[in-house]
């Protein structure tokens, strides 16, 4: 995701200064930009990116890299100026974006939670959506940067709200994943055209972004991770963990936790989730032999 969103960045002609925890691919992002309207330097450490920037932009796995990147030994605390903005866009727990922030905010940097939404695609086409969350004034600062990277700011309140945001559209997702994958392994199952039942699908009140999206991927059987298994489980762990604290049973979101539990046992959790059709699939004979233009109808 880093990648497109920076390569977005230096396109509307932004200086940039990268690094990656591969120096190398920082390195070859700077060659890629050589000789461009926009200034491309690669540096070794966050707190060298933080010393020649007025607005930081991380993007990283989970908490632990979060705090690392801004709060260690190394990290962006380290050389930034007071006034500095930070955008995250992890996927991180909302708890440990208030803790960043609060210990950001000691040293005079501004933390904004800006997890996004839009997938690969989204970040490299610069339409991802943003749930952010922090200071209002520090929004407007770096309004120019996210304009750069999507196409959807919602400001969601204090710090931790934007992961909040991120979260309840995980729940949603979760949902329509499991709905897309038991709806085509269904008209697998029943010898329908998939093609066409796809485009009236999507026509149609079924119709949703995993559909659009994933679906096609699924009868294309293109199971490349745009979003893996392995990254949609750490954000659904963030969710039923936030949900017990709150009391909100969330039963559809544990169920597809379990069933992408069962796609990382059988060694696919590499896989884009929309390989979770493969499971529906072993289980059901007559959707996993199912082949050619199944237009026949069946019951």
């Amino acid at each position: 995701m880093g990648l497109p969103m920076a390569r977005n960045l230096a396109r509307a002609g932004f200086s940039l200064t990268v690094t990656s925890r591969t120096l190398a691919k920082a390195e070859d992002f700077a060659r890629e930009f050589r000789g461009g309207p926009a200034h491309v330097a690669a540096a070794r450490r966050p707190s060298d990116v933080a010393a020649a920037s007025d607005v930081i932009v991380s993007c990283v796995p989970d908490s632990p890299e979060v705090e690392e990147v801004h709060l260690g030994t190394a990290g962006t605390v380290r050389g930034a100026r007071p006034g500095t903005v930070v955008i995250d866009c992890s996927t991180i727990a909302a708890s440990a974006a208030r803790s960043i922030a609060a210990r950001l905010a000691e040293a005079e940097v501004k933390f904004l939670d800006a997890p996004v939404s839009g997938g690969q695609k989204g970040a490299v086409e610069g339409t991802l959506t943003f749930f952010v969350g922090g200071d209002e004034t520090a929004i407007e600062t770096a309004r120019p940067v996210f304009e750069a990277m999507g196409k959807k700011l919602t400001h969601l309140g204090p710090s931790g709200c934007g992961q909040l945001g991120k979260a309840t559209n995980q729940v949603i997702v979760a949902g329509n994943l499991l709905a897309a994958s038991e709806g085509i392994a269904f008209a697998e199952a029943a010898g329908l055209p998939l093609d066409a039942l796809h485009r009236a699908l999507t026509a149609g009140a079924a119709t949703s972004w995993v559909l659009e999206v994933l679906g096609k991927k699924m009868l294309e059987r293109d199971f490349l991770p745009a979003f893996a298994v392995k990254h949609q489980q750490k954000d659904l762990a963030i969710v039923l963990e936030t949900a017990r604290k709150n009391g909100v049973p969330l039963f559809g979101v544990a169920l597809v936790h379990q069933l992408l539990s069962a796609l990382e046992a059988a060694g696919d959790g590499d896989k884009g989730t929309q390989a979770l059709l493969t499971l529906y699939e072993s289980l059901s004979p007559a959707a996993r032999g199912a082949s050619g233009p199944r237009g026949s109808g069946g019951e």
